[in-house]
């Protein structure tokens, strides 16, 4: 083959240019994105207790609303792959956001339990792909030695919605109703359509359509039921499946908890929604961050990556279980903010054990499996604390069984990472 030829077959070898400051401008840009998107998802929760009164919708009614979001979530996050294949990541991102503007206009023209239950499934399937494809954007504009960093800060879009706008929207909530602040989602949605339809851009690092970035030369691959079938994969599957089944909860019942369940003032409630994720988004950064320095340096992946995460879903399961003992309304939201925090340390470091079990070319769709799978939990979670909710002898006692649930239910997951999880030796069987 000619040197002409194999600079053909290989473009990535041809030295695209990197650009710092525009690469930071479509990162801050994604960001948005990322605070946008969750700022949609948060508001039904701050929001709850409003439509529950205004409505006359049932605790029941409320929970299946909150688990119909996750509707067709999963479904539409596993055709990312398919979609950035052949549109540019930059207009399918113009056409999510656009479309989360769109799902909010039903609920603003004719409110009722049919219209907010079509709404939140239309805005699910619009947000399952975006976390996936923000990513991708970023990545047509870094080196891959230079990705880690940006994913960092647009997985931190989700904490930083809930730990900034969500007040914002409980205040807009308080003053104006609960249509002000779905308006000023549709708006913020419009807005940001705009303004990445004029900034954005193809980044230096983007594969040509149907074509990826920096292929191998020869690809690796292996029956996806290897993988599927592996202890590492299942022991991930249990494990983050129980936590997100907790995250959903969160998103959806933890102001209307805050209120009608621990007494406390509603727009404080929604001020205190992002506690969580402080702790959350602390907990992830610190314990990631540690956990690869470690591996870096030839610590086991089996302890960083498997008893590391079953250790933070133990902890957090078990401070969860305790709710329904706890007295104090200090106690139990301390119960609450550091069990979530602690039991989400799970979520990257799973990532990173599942992405090491398989092939470089069958990552993606392995990923979005996994993930699929993850997020299926919260089909139920939220109707079913809506459930114990309604029959408990008080909103109070309700919740607290609800999250002593989840949080058992987190332990055994725990247990199972504890029991299962070893990416060194899986990849050994799995990769040869």
């Amino acid at each position: 083959m000619s040197v002409d030829r194999v600079h053909e077959a290989a473009p990535s070898t041809a030295a695209p240019v990197h650009r710092p400051v525009m690469a930071w401008v479509i990162t801050g840009m994604l960001v948005l994105f990322i605070v946008v998107n969750w700022a949609d998802k948060t508001v039904f929760g701050i929001a709850a207790q409003p439509l529950k009164e205004e409505l006359g919708l049932t605790s029941a009614q409320v929970g299946f609303i909150g688990s119909a979001f996750f509707f067709l979530f999963s479904i539409t996050g596993l055709t990312v792959g398919f979609i950035g294949n052949r549109v540019r990541t930059k207009w399918v991102l113009f056409a999510l956001a656009a479309l989360w503007s769109l799902t909010m206009v039903p609920v603003l023209v004719s409110a009722s339990f049919a219209t907010l239950l079509i709404s939140r499934i239309g805005l699910g399937a619009a947000e399952g792909p975006s976390g996936a494809l923000a990513n991708a954007g970023a990545f047509e504009w870094f080196p891959k030695e230079k990705r880690s960093f940006p994913s960092a800060w647009l997985s931190s879009g989700a904490s930083i919605a809930k730990i900034a706008i969500a007040p914002l929207l409980a205040l807009i909530v308080a003053v104006w109703g609960w249509r002000a602040s779905f308006v000023v989602l549709a708006l913020a949605g419009v807005v940001w359509a705009l303004a990445w339809a004029l900034i954005g851009r193809q980044g230096p690092f983007a594969a040509p359509l149907g074509r990826k970035v920096d292929a191998a030369p020869v690809v690796q691959r292996v029956p996806f039921r290897k993988i599927a079938l592996s202890r590492t994969f299942v022991g991930c599957v249990i494990g983050t499946f129980t936590m997100y089944g907790l995250v959903s909860v969160i998103l959806t019942w933890l102001p209307s908890y805050f209120e009608v369940g621990l007494g406390i003032d509603r727009l404080q409630a929604g001020a205190m929604f992002g506690l969580p994720s402080i702790s959350g988004m602390t907990a992830m950064l610190v314990v990631s961050w540690f956990s690869d320095r470690r591996v870096a340096a030839g610590s086991s992946a089996r302890v960083q990556r498997g008893l590391v995460p079953a250790v933070g879903l133990l902890i957090g399961g078990l401070l969860l279980a305790l709710l329904p003992y706890l007295a104090s309304p200090t106690l139990a939201i301390a119960a609450v903010v550091l069990g979530y925090g602690v039991g989400t340390v799970a979520l990257p470091l799973a990532n990173a054990a599942v992405s090491q079990i398989c092939p470089p070319a069958q990552q993606a769709g392995t990923l979005g499996v996994f993930l699929a799978l993850q997020s299926a939990s919260g089909l139920f979670a939220p109707a079913l604390t809506g459930w114990l909710v309604d029959v408990a002898p008080s909103p109070g006692e309700g919740f607290a069984l609800a999250f002593q649930v989840f949080g058992l239910a987190v332990v055994v997951g725990g247990i199972a990472t504890a029991l299962l999880v070893n990416p060194e030796r899986d990849a050994r069987r799995i990769l040869g």
